[in-house]
């Protein structure tokens, strides 16, 4: 039965769940497994802390995330179909744990930044393709 999103431990179990879903992915788990290597040992606490920041309203994120996925797109292509699928996982692991408006707004906020990191890869692999 779904809950609230209220906790570090909410972000936590989201975040975990979700990346297990993406690990078991068929059209993903390979991107994060072979072809990025993720260590997730580092990984996962990064994102709960970007999650838990965004939901949250902590300040625990210090990063840049669009570095990592610019390097990632230079060595595979990242269509819009991986970020689609990859929303579609997070949407249903979210309506899975929880409800209300902090799960909204984590779905709001997965959407606006799948949809910005799309834009900027494919502009990325615009570039590679024309090879500027």
């Amino acid at each position: 039965m779904p809950k609230l999103l209220e906790t570090r431990e909410d972000v936590e179990l989201m975040v975990n769940q979700f990346y297990q879903k993406i690990r078991q992915d068929a059209e993903l788990g390979h991107i994060f497994e072979d072809v990025a290597h993720i260590d997730w040992d580092l990984h996962l606490p990064k994102m709960y802390d970007f999650w838990e920041g965004i939901l949250l309203g902590t300040a625990n994120y210090a990063g840049r995330p669009m570095p990592p996925h610019f390097r990632l797109t230079a060595k595979y292509t990242l269509t819009p179909e991986h970020f689609d699928r990859w929303l579609h996982l997070f949407f249903e692991n979210v309506d899975a744990l929880f409800e209300g408006e902090t799960a909204a707004d984590a779905k709001y906020r997965a959407y606006s930044i799948a949809t910005v990191m799309n834009q900027r890869v494919q502009q990325v692999n615009e570039q590679i393709s024309s090879g500027n």
